[in-house]
């Protein structure tokens, strides 16, 4: 297989996994990982990095807002940015989805990690 079709293939069998682990839905999930990880973004960098409408991200960055689980504000520099912040209670739900896919995958090969850690590298410097 060619390296497009195995990246489809790849996000196909990685979806299936994180929706068994979340029952909350795994963009939910996405959305707050998304929002831990890139802290010091706005929330359009936010979308860009998730790949997704900015109204599934107005959507779904609302029902975590009244989860208690972001915070979204105005940034310091720029009043016309917003930025996200996750509060301990999204960090505690995102942690808690983590240690249960953890658990589902199981101790992971030095050359496994090493593949991960590559294939993360490439996307990053390509996305």
């Amino acid at each position: 297989m060619k390296g497009t079709d195995k990246l489809i293939e790849i996000e196909g069998l990685l979806e299936n996994l994180m929706k068994s682990s979340h029952k909350g839905g795994i963009l939910r999930i996405k959305v707050l990982y998304f929002c831990y990880l890139y802290q010091n973004l706005t929330v359009s960098m936010i979308i860009d990095k998730l790949g997704i409408k900015k109204t599934n991200f107005a959507i779904m960055s609302r029902e975590l807002e009244n989860d208690g689980c972001i915070i979204i504000k105005k940034s310091n520099f720029d009043k016309r940015c917003r930025m996200v912040e996750v509060t301990p209670k999204g960090m505690q739900e995102l942690d808690s989805f983590i240690k249960k896919l953890e658990s589902q995958i199981g101790a992971t090969s030095m050359e496994v990690d090493s593949a991960i850690e590559i294939l993360c590298k490439f996307l990053n410097r390509i996305i």
